[in-house]
This record gives C-alpha cells, sequence and structure tokens, in this order.
C-alpha cells in the first residue's frame, strides 16, 4: 500500500473517531494518546542522551497542579491552563536540570526518582494551595471529544519535533554524547548545553499533558500526579517501541495501550503478570524495540532520512578526482 494513502486512511481514522465512538472508547484513546506522548517526551532526553530518568513524571504532576490551580481559583480556561502548566514545568526544568544532569548512569536514573518523590512531599505538605491529601477537585467533564484532540494534537506534534530532532546537527549531538560523552565534549560539543536543551523539551510536554489529565479526571492529589506508575508506563512504551527513533514511542505506546486493555478485559486477575511477562520477551528477544524488527522486514523506512540523503549527496563529490 503506498505510504501517502496509508497516511491518509490513519488521519481519516483519527478525524473519524469523535464522531462516532462513544466515552469509553474516547476514554481509551485518550489514554493511549497521553501515554504516547509521554513516551515521545521521555525518548527526548533519554533515548537520544542516554540518561535514563525516572522522574519525568516530576514536569507531569507540576503541569497537573498548575492547570488544576488555575482553572479552580482563576477560572482560566482549560487550555490555556494546561499551556501554562507546560510553561511552569519547562522554567523548572531549567535550574533542575543544571543540576541533575551533572550526575550520570544510575546516580542519573536515582536522583530523578528523589526528585519525583520531593515533589510529591510537597504537594502533600503544602495544604492551603494543593489541598494536601484531600485533592483538588475540577468541574466535571460531559464532552470528551476536545480532551481528545487536545492530546492527539500534543501527540502530533511530538511526532513532528522527534521527527525533525532525527533528521538534525542537534539531534546528532544528542545521539553522540549518547555514545560516548566524552569523546562528543573533546570534539567540540557543548554537552552541558545540549543536554539542558533536551532536558527542557522533555519537560515541556509532559507538563502540558499533566494539565489535559487533571481536567479530563476532573481530580487530582499527590499520589496519582506524581505517580510512578506513570513514569514506568512511559519508559516500558519506548523500551517496547525503540528507544531514540522516530516512530518507536508511537509503535510502543500503541501496542502496549491495547495490550494492556485486551489482557485486563480477558484474564482481569493475572493480566499484570502476562504483561509483565510479554513486555520481558519482548525486551530480551527485541532489544532494539519493535521498530527496528519492522525496519529489518522492510515495513519501516531507515530513520535519518534526510541526512542519510545529504550524505548520499556529499559523498561522490568527495571522490570526484580533482
Amino acid at each position: 500500500m503506498p505510504r501517502a494513502l496509508l497516511v491518509g486512511l490513519v488521519l481519516a481514522g483519527v478525524g473519524a473517531v469523535p464522531l462516532v465512538a462513544n466515552n469509553y472508547v474516547l476514554s481509551v484513546l485518550i489514554s493511549l494518546a497521553m501515554f504516547t506522548g509521554l513516551a515521545y517526551a521521555w525518548n527526548i532526553i533519554s533515548g537520544y542522551t542516554g540518561y535514563l530518568s525516572f522522574g519525568q513524571v516530576t514536569f507531569f504532576g507540576v503541569g497537573a497542579y498548575t492547570a488544576a490551580i488555575l482553572i479552580i481559583k482563576l477560572h482560566v480556561a482549560w487550555p490555556l491552563a494546561a499551556l501554562a502548566g507546560g510553561v511552569l514545568a519547562a522554567f523548572l526544568s531549567m535550574p533542575l536540570g543544571w543540576i541533575m544532569l551533572r550526575l550520570r548512569g544510575p546516580y542519573f536514573a536515582i536522583g530523578m526518582l528523589g526528585l519525583s518523590r520531593i515533589a510529591e512531599r510537597i504537594a502533600f505538605a503544602w495544604e492551603p494551595v494543593t489541598d494536601g491529601g484531600r485533592g483538588l477537585y475540577l468541574p466535571p467533564v460531559l464532552d470528551l471529544r476536545a480532551v481528545y484532540w487536545a492530546v492527539v494534537l500534543v501527540g502530533a506534534a511530538l511526532v513532528g519535533i522527534t521527527s525533525l530532532l532525527d533528521n538534525s546537527r542537534f539531534g546528532l549531538r544528542l545521539l553522540a554524547i549518547r555514545e560516548d560523552e566524552g569523546g562528543a565534549d573533546n570534539l567540540g560539543i557543548n554537552t552541558t548545553l545540549a543536554k539542558l536543551q533536551a532536558f527542557v523539551l522533555s519537560a515541556f510536554f509532559p507538563g502540558v499533558l499533566g494539565g489535559i489529565y487533571a481536567w479530563h479526571v476532573s481530580y487530582i492529589d499527590p499520589v496519582m500526579a506524581f505517580a510512578t506508575q506513570v513514569d514506568l508506563t512511559a519508559i516500558v512504551a519506548v523500551l517496547l517501541g525503540g528507544a531514540g527513533t522516530v516512530w518507536g514511542p508511537l509503535i510502543g505506546g500503541v501496542t502496549l495501550s491495547l495490550l494492556a486493555e485486551f489482557l485486563w478485559a480477558r484474564f482481569p486477575f493475572i493480566h499484570t503478570a502476562l504483561f509483565g511477562a510479554l513486555v520481558i520477551a519482548t525486551v530480551l528477544f527485541l532489544p532494539k524495540g519493535l521498530a527496528d524488527a519492522f525496519r529489518r522486514r522492510g515495513w519501516l523506512a531507515p530513520g535519518r532520512a534526510f541526512l542519510r540523503r545529504l550524505a548520499a549527496r556529499q559523498a561522490p563529490q568527495e571522490a570526484a578526482p580533482e
């Protein structure tokens, strides 16, 4: 099937869903798009730079609380409140990234995990603003179509940004850091700045998605906002699909969400065990993810197409005699 026709069918399907789907189907698709978006955001800092983060949920929670407070206390429209959540998460990530990115390997991963637990404790303790463990109640959402379009737009933006990143010099700098940070530093790459830029970019979108999530569920408390499971789901989705790739988070996010929903419906008492076993089997037998398996079968085009074309044009020029 021609690629343009396939893309057209997918876009038509995405556009037709709100017209025919009931609220249950819309809720499943909203969850699918949200975790796929979180997987894309995690892929920017961890898939491309190799800095494994267990704390991106910090920015998800900051966005959720920012949006909830703006909606409840200042009556801000929820799309603007969600956007403000992303902006605050990005601003907060600048000093945090400057500090945390000085750590490497497991120290960075553990440090980020600790950061998310600190944020949860602050949300519990800051009762005048967050209502502590009681949480914040938002107006109920009766029509899920607007929420659906919001998460789809954020997901589409992340696919576009990752595609640009994958074919840019900035993306190559991040991959160089992942492969050999010391070598990249010696070659003149400002590794600190590149890592910080990726960190801020990967914090903005979880903040926006956190704001949309708070509006969608109409309630937020510290345990929900800073749940470790949110991070783990995004991480597993990227590992399943393929880290440091354009299509890996999409493939992993869609597969993971549909698989979890199927197992929950058919095997309600053992679905988590079956789900874990399938994820372990995939990681063991497909360490580069499903995207790499699809690429080897010819179902996906090789990544970094622009850079490959550029290299192919330059190679004959360099080989030509003077």
